[in-house]
């Protein structure tokens, strides 16, 4: 691990190994230690001024009301807008993880000037696949429907998201794509959750330095997908790393770390995507589990990714 982040991290890493690791399959333990764990990371961040955020709501597919959070600057806004989809494995809802995206999402707004959405789709088991992608694509209708009252431009949109959620947003580019809209400009694609057959550990990775460990991708992915996971019948919407098309997707953004379990189908699913024709920027820093950044948001490497990010943000 980087020097720096493995003293950041140490003494969470020292927490997390008093605790017995939960069964794979048990979404409740995750759930009941993932809610005090998003306060604390969005508790870090502190106050965020010169941003301000509106409630409104969606409907989804089968009719259900979903929430929606609108992020936006107090200055004059950039004029772009983003659709941001919350990370979680599949199985986190705002519920549990608000707290940390709130501050996530109000430190983009406030660095770039540019706008953002939050929705609170439904998750897995209560809500199978394909019921979070469909609440991910309704919550970019809704964005793209109302761009002009939101001061944001229908031609200047991009969706973004980490882990689970930078799944979701591979999976709702690929429907914006093939239903025709709403075009994209840009995805961003934080250290993505990809592929479901990501799930035999590689020797190559340390246990202790996993953040999101090989038992939690089984658990997200079983609970989104059920006996269909690791199978031949799956959605690329679900699991966007089985699309074999990936040609006509917005110029796209991905980073990650290479102590993180997504690492390799991140990497191929950047290459995939340049060899099908799509600008396609790629950052792998070394030393650095998943969600490095959130986790020892001081370090030098997560100043750097941080400003990557803020960079394409700013030129949607």
């Amino acid at each position: 691990m980087d020097p720096e982040l493995l003293t950041l991290m140490e003494p969470l890493m020292a927490a997390a190994a008093e605790l017995e690791p939960p069964a794979i399959g048990d979404v409740a333990t995750r759930r009941e230690r993932a809610t005090p764990f998003f306060e604390a990371l969005g508790a870090m961040r502190g106050s965020i001024s010169g941003v301000e955020m509106s409630r409104h709501t969606v409907t989804a597919a089968d009719g259900t009301e979903l929430d929606l959070a609108w992020y936006f600057p107090t200055s004059e806004p950039s004029g772009a807008a983003v659709l941001y989809l919350h990370g979680g494995g599949m199985i986190y809802s705002l519920a549990e993880t608000r707290p940390g995206y709130d501050a996530v999402l109000r430190s983009y707004v406030a660095a770039t000037g540019t706008p953002m959405l939050m929705v609170d789709y439904r998750v897995a088991p209560e809500h199978p696949d394909p019921t979070p992608v469909e609440d991910c694509y309704a919550a970019l209708r809704w964005l793209a429907e109302h761009a002009a009252e939101l001061d944001a431009d229908p031609a200047r949109l991009a969706v973004a998201g980490d882990s689970a959620g930078g799944g979701l947003a591979a999976g709702v580019s690929l429907l914006a794509r093939d239903r025709g809209g709403p075009a994209l400009t840009a995805q961003l694609l934080i250290y993505p959750m990809l592929d479901d057959h990501t799930t035999t550990p590689d020797p190559g990775l340390a246990p202790e330095l996993l953040t999101w460990n090989y038992d939690d991708n089984i658990t997200g992915w079983g609970a989104l997908l059920g006996d269909r996971a690791g199978g031949d019948d799956v959605s690329i919407y679900a699991a966007p790393a089985r699309a074999q098309d990936l040609a006509g997707l917005p110029p796209t953004y991905i980073d990650v770390g290479d102590l993180d379990i997504f690492r390799d189908e991140d990497i191929a699913y950047a290459a995939r995507l340049s060899a099908a024709g799509v600008p396609t920027e790629l950052h792998v820093h070394p030393g650095c589990p998943h969600a490095f950044e959130a986790l020892a948001p001081t370090a030098a490497v997560s100043t750097r990714v941080v400003a990557d990010r803020i960079r394409r943000l700013r030129a949607i």
